[in-house]
C-alpha cells in the first residue's frame, strides 16, 4: 500500500514485537497472516555497498556501548533496514554519512542504559586496553576504578565530542576515518577531540588549590 519494501519493515516490526514482550508464537502467528512476498526485494545496489562499507565501523561503535553481541548486531541491523526504508532521502541529503549516522546514533542510544540522561560506559571499563594488557601482579582493582572513573567523565561529554572520543580512543580509528564516518571535516574532529581531552583532564586531573591565598 505505501509501496515500500516488506522486508525491512517486517525485521523491524518483529523486533519491535518481541521488545514489546510479545512471544514468538504471537509473532509468528501475527505476520502469517500478513501478505508476505515469497521472495525478498534485495536493497538497491548502492545501500548494499555503502553497508559493506560502513558495517564493520559502525558495530565496533555500537559495541562501546552495548556489551551484548546480539544487541549489537541487532542495533546494527535495524540502523541498516531503517537506512533501507529512507535511502531516496538518504542519497537527497546534503551527506549521506551525516544522515546514517543520525541514524545509527539514535538506534544505538535507544537501547544503551542510561543514566541522569546520560549514557552508560561503565560496561567498557571491563574490557579497556589497560585491563587487557596488564601485567601478572599488577593491581586490577585500581585499574578499573580509573577506568570507571573515566568513562563516567566521558559520558558527560557533548553528543558529538562522546562520540569522537569513543572512536578515537576507544575504537582505535584515525582521525580522518572519524571524519568520513561521521560525515564532518577533519578540523572538526580535532577540534572535538581537544574539547574533549581538555573537559576529562578538568575533570579527573583538578589543579590543587591554591594554598597560603593573601588578603
Amino acid at each position: 500500500e505505501l509501496g515500500m519494501p516488506s522486508s525491512p519493515l517486517y525485521r523491524l516490526w518483529r523486533q519491535a514485537a518481541l521488545e514489546a514482550h510479545k512471544s514468538s508464537e504471537w509473532v509468528k502467528r501475527s505476520s502469517d497472516r500478513s501478505a508476505m512476498t515469497t521472495v525478498p526485494p534485495e536493497p538497491p545496489l548502492s545501500h548494499r555497498a555503502f553497508r559493506e562499507l560502513m558495517e564493520p565501523s559502525y558495530f565496533r561503535y555500537a559495541h562501546a556501548f552495548l556489551a551484548d553481541i546480539d544487541q549489537c548486531d541487532t542495533a546494527v541491523s535495524d540502523t541498516f533496514d531503517i537506512l533501507w526504508l529512507s535511502w531516496n532521502e538518504a542519497l537527497a541529503s546534503e551527506d549521506i554519512q551525516r544522515y546514517a549516522w543520525s541514524v545509527l546514533r539514535t538506534t544505538v542510544m535507544s537501547r544503551t542504559p542510561h543514566l541522569d540522561g546520560r549514557p552508560e560506559l561503565a560496561p567498557a571499563a571491563f574490557d579497556t586496553v589497560a585491563l587487557r594488557t596488564l601485567n601478572p601482579g599488577e593491581d586490577r582493582t585500581e585499574q578499573l576504578v580509573e577506568s570507571l572513573q573515566l568513562f563516567k567523565a566521558v559520558s558527560r561529554l557533548p553528543d558529538q565530542q562522546l562520540d569522537v572520543f569513543v572512536l578515537r580512543h576507544m575504537c582505535g580509528m584515525p582521525a580522518q576515518d572519524v571524519a568520513d564516518l561521521l560525515g564532518v571535516p577533519p578540523a572538526t574532529v580535532r577540534s572535538d577531540e581537544r574539547h574533549a581531552e581538555h573537559f576529562l583532564e578538568s575533570v579527573l586531573c583538578p589543579p590543587p588549590e591554591t594554598e597560603g591565598k593573601t588578603s
